[in-house]
């Protein structure tokens, strides 16, 4: 048991790790903000479809520490002129919290092809959530926010709802099929049929 824990905590490791240098792939980079990255988000998803939601949670609550980190070095949140209440929110709700959720992935798991499509769907639309309210709540009284036009103003939750979809939308189709595709292989096959809690 204790050598079938540490396997899978060194699979997790490379994951968070793999999903990190992924994140900084970007394979289309909005104008306004917002990436759609080289599937960035699979490998926590596959830590959870392959070792259950707690190792899926587990690896994912990492991979939010390590993007916040890459945030506050590379984007410069801190930089942003937020008011203390909205930095908090920032943090929790597009990072700790859009990250942590990728970990219900494997929610579905026992389900086959169909319930990894499922899991990973809902995963993604998750993350979708946290920045969509986040949008809408924290980012809407920016003058970010007026650089999109005139019409968006007074419309915050349409705003981040286009703002996040046209990103996030993408990512969970490519992610989804992703999974698919990579779930068919044998090894991966023998290693869910092995790794079965």
């Amino acid at each position: 048991m204790k050598n079938n824990n540490t396997k899978k905590l060194a699979a997790c490791a490379v994951m968070v790790a793999l999903g990190a240098v992924l994140s900084m792939i970007k394979v289309l980079q909005m104008p306004f903000g917002g990436s759609i990255t080289l599937l960035s988000m699979l490998p926590c998803a596959m830590i959870s479809i392959m070792y259950g939601l707690k190792w899926g949670f587990a690896a994912s609550f990492v991979e939010s520490v390590v993007q916040l980190a890459f945030g506050i070095t590379m984007d410069g949140i801190l930089g942003w002129g937020m008011t203390p209440s909205a930095l908090i929110g920032t943090i929790l709700l597009d990072y700790i919290v859009a990250y942590t959720v990728i970990g219900i992935a494997g929610i579905f798991r026992k389900k086959g092809y169909v319930g990894i499509c499922c899991g990973t769907a809902l995963a993604v639309a998750l993350r979708f959530v946290c920045h969509f309210i986040s949008g809408a709540i924290i980012f809407a009284n920016f003058d970010e926010f007026v650089a999109f036009g005139a019409s968006w103003v007074g419309h915050p939750w349409l705003y981040s709802f286009c703002y996040n979809g046209t990103y996030m939308l993408p990512e969970l189709i490519f992610t989804v099929i992703a999974a698919v595709i990579l779930f068919r292989l044998p090894q991966m096959k023998k290693l869910i049929a092995d790794e079965g809690e």
